[in-house]
């Protein structure tokens, strides 16, 4: 008779992880005295060419088409959102604000270098003088308001798949955006757009190589988990973003535009996918029982099946207004 092949619990795996990390994490942060901060990167009221320099951001971003302004502002909302990523992740197994583990010690890190985005964003939006904040700022509230339900549950291996994709896919959006403004003259938005990315590249990284050791250690629990999440598909954190007044189409209006301006597109789905399939390397995994074979043989084929998908897909031109957007 064989015997069953005992598996480490979630928390297990995190604690031993954990202990791994601890002296490497700092290699995905910048410490606090050398990040750049939004004060850097805009004008200042205290500023002697402060009226100047708001006359000229306020003429530059004149330029810009309104696709690209409506999802300029769904990204920062996006970014805006972050208590509600931060609560989520905070109630994963293995992270423990009570014994302030390592788990919780980069959750905050990577909070406070995330805060950072929505901070830089939102006081452009100010200044450009094109956008109603009112309503602005509630889709914010709203969005907070509402929470997100990612479909990780508090299952670690789930979370990580999760964040690792989300965050590859905010580095497109924000890195897209960098490239058009630029092209539209505004070098200014084009550098703090490219500086978020950056980030988000780093962060990426980090929750990448947390999956890749994973794998190490659970192999079959955590192809089962990645598979889930993909059949579950990766859902954005603004899905549930909307106007004052409650509609709730807002997301799906937003991700038409993108996908017009080539901000993120349903290839660009595919291809963060082929990414962690081959970064993860899935191909040559060891060990894995029958249920993760299956898993393995269906995440290896799915790049492709989607990829079919998106080629299928006919372009939309509907446009359509949002109250975010005075002009």
């Amino acid at each position: 008779m064989n015997a069953i092949p005992l598996k480490p619990s979630r928390l297990e795996v995190m604690n031993f992880v954990g202990r791994e990390i601890e002296q490497d994490i700092q290699t995905y942060l910048n410490p606090v005295d050398v990040n750049w901060q939004a004060s850097e990167l805009l004008p200042l009221t205290s500023d002697d060419t402060f009226v100047e320099d708001l006359k000229e951001i306020q003429e530059v971003a004149q330029n810009h088409s309104y696709d690209l302004m409506a999802v300029l502002v769904a990204d920062t909302i996006t970014e805006e959102a972050l208590p509600t990523y931060e609560t989520w992740l905070a109630g994963m197994t293995g992270v423990n604000q009570g014994q302030d583990n390592i788990w919780m010690k980069w959750l905050r890190s990577w909070t406070a270098e995330e805060n950072r985005h929505g901070d830089v964003l939102n006081r452009y939006l100010y200044l450009c003088g094109r956008i109603n904040m009112r309503e602005f700022e509630a889709s914010t509230q709203y969005l907070i308001v509402d929470g997100f339900d990612n479909g990780a549950g508090s299952d670690p291996y789930r979370n990580f798949v999760y964040t690792s994709f989300q965050e590859m896919a905010t580095n497109i959006s924000h890195r897209r955006v960098a490239t058009l403004v630029k092209k539209d003259g505004n070098n200014m938005l084009s550098k703090l757009c490219g500086m978020v990315a950056a980030d988000e590249a780093r962060h990426a990284k980090a929750y990448k190589s947390f999956v890749s050791r994973i794998f190490e250690i659970d192999p079959n629990e955590m192809m089962l988990a990645f598979e889930d999440m993909m059949r579950k598909k990766i859902l954005m954190p603004a899905q549930c973003l909307k106007e004052l007044g409650g509609e709730l189409n807002t997301f799906s209006n937003f991700s038409i535009a993108a996908q017009r301006l080539g901000v993120y597109t349903s290839m660009d789905y595919v291809d963060l996918l082929r990414n962690l399939v081959t970064d993860w390397k899935l191909e040559s995994i060891r060990n894995l029982q029958e249920d993760g074979e299956k898993a393995r043989d269906f995440l290896m084929g799915l790049p492709d099946r989607m990829a079919r998908i998106a080629e299928r897909a006919k372009p939309n031109d509907q446009q359509f207004k949002f109250s975010w957007i005075r002009a």
